[in-house]
């Protein structure tokens, strides 16, 4: 493995962990067609916070260690393709989006392999770790490969899988301490990812028989969760109707040793959201129609819109105007702690709740309002004082405080968790709602 030239393809939350991590024992390249983004990196910084500063810092190295002779290891980021020309090891980590239709939008994932079949040479190994539906890594990635190259797979180069496990935000479960299941196009290339693979992750690593396998595993992993939430999500709207504390009831049920503890809530982020959707389509494809998978999905689609309506009618109880009300949300990260906003439900409960008449402030100490603004259209706010002198809603003494006429708890922040809510609320009437169930008074929740 000494030899072992690596080049990451996409510096993402999975790309940039992965290129990290490697070029403490190899010499990698990092690749990004976001010159603003392989600047950043260049400059010791990670927006995504994946990646400590310092730890970034400590990789980083000067000179392309791919061009250089001898053992040299650490990262190198670069937008030239001419940079990865001399790996012999090429990983691409580039997102698998859906279209407005839910389908599976490969565009990324092919333009990778158009990059990747530019620079392939005969002996190479590519790697894939997005995810996809099974066959995609061998059906749709390897003759972008074969065409582009000129080469002839499992005889020139060869291919394997290995799926991303990464949590955005996890400081605990990290790459390295996540095992990491392998694959590869043949025995001997899948032992060879293996024990590249194991070389740095430390949990260990399950080498799959086959990469549609490895791809498969994926996609039921994400599956799996998504239909467990759905079935809390349909059982806190029947509770609700029914006036049962959920989060009470699952307190209770929990105490069975093999309840599986899931909570209601959003099902958002780039692989719970989209996973499902790629192993339905394939299964579409061979003629059978998934039926509790696209359920599942179609139910926690739903709670975006359910939870506006819960709000809007907290507030009609209430007796406050709903048209031109003003509701402040806390956070629009798909998850606490962590400044992803790919793929996040808060949108779509901001724009059901705007469809009502509601102008809806969001605050997020968290986010990249620049990345939100271009991504959704939505200006958020980082600064709490700003938050509280966003509209001209003031009291009659001319104070700044208690503004708004609801707040919703949309994601678990620490910086939320110690708040007080009720100094950003009318002192007459108002509501607060909690998305997440951890405020320990709210006028609704999940």
């Amino acid at each position: 493995m000494s030899q072992t030239k690596i080049a990451i393809i996409g510096l993402g939350y999975v790309g940039l962990p992965l290129a990290r991590l490697f070029a403490t024992k190899y010499p990698v390249v990092g690749f990004d067609i976001n010159k603003g983004r392989v600047a950043e990196l260049n400059s010791g910084q990670d927006s995504t916070l994946e990646v400590s500063n310092d730890v970034l810092q400590s990789a980083l190295v000067d000179t392309n260690p791919l061009a250089a002779s001898g053992d040299n290891v650490g990262l190198y980021c670069s937008a030239d393709l001419s940079d990865i020309e001399n790996a012999n090891f090429y990983i691409v980590t580039v997102p698998t989006p859906v279209d407005k239709h839910n389908s599976p939008d490969l565009t990324p994932l092919i333009k990778a392999s158009e990059t990747v079949g530019k620079v392939l040479k005969k002996g190479d190994i590519v790697v894939y770790e997005s995810t996809v539906y099974p066959g995609a890594t061998e059906e749709e990635c390897i003759p972008v490969l074969e065409r582009v190259s000129g080469l002839t797979f499992n005889k020139d180069f060869f291919a394997g899988y290995s799926p991303e496990r990464i949590n955005p935000g996890d400081k605990e479960h990290t790459v390295d301490k996540i095992l990491k299941v392998t694959s590869g196009s043949t025995p001997q290339i899948g032992e060879q990812v293996d024990q590249l693979y194991k070389s740095v992750i430390t949990a260990g690593t399950h080498l799959a028989p086959t990469i549609k396998v490895a791809e498969a595993a994926k996609v039921i992993e994400n599956a799996q969760r998504d239909i467990n939430i759905a079935f809390v999500n349909e059982l806190a709207k029947i509770f609700n109707i029914l006036q049962i504390d959920t989060q009470a009831v699952l307190a209770a049920a929990g105490t069975k040793w093999n309840f599986l503890n899931f909570k209601p809530g959003l099902v958002g982020g780039h692989c719970i959201g989209i996973d499902p959707y790629y192993l339905a389509q394939k299964a579409q494809e061979v003629g059978y129609h998934p039926e509790i998978i696209l359920a599942g999905r179609r139910l926690n689609d739903s709670m975006a819109g359910y939870v506006a309506s819960q709000v809007v009618k907290a507030m009609i109880k209430k007796g406050i105007t709903v048209n031109n009300s003003h509701v402040l949300m806390l956070g629009i990260t798909f998850k606490e702690n962590c400044p992803d906003v790919r793929n996040t439900k808060i949108v779509d409960v901001i724009r059901a709740l705007e469809d009502y008449g509601v102008n809806v402030c969001v605050y997020d100490p968290w986010v990249s309002p620049e990345e939100v603004m271009h991504e959704y259209g939505i200006m958020p706010i980082t600064d709490l004082e700003a938050v509280k002198k966003n509209h001209g809603n003031t009291s009659s003494d001319g104070s700044t405080s208690h503004l708004y006429d609801a707040v919703v708890l949309g994601v678990a922040h620490n910086q939320f968790l110690g708040m007080d809510i009720d100094s950003l609320l009318k002192k007459d009437l108002s509501v607060v709602y909690d998305v997440k169930g951890v405020l320990e008074e709210a006028d609704g929740r999940l």
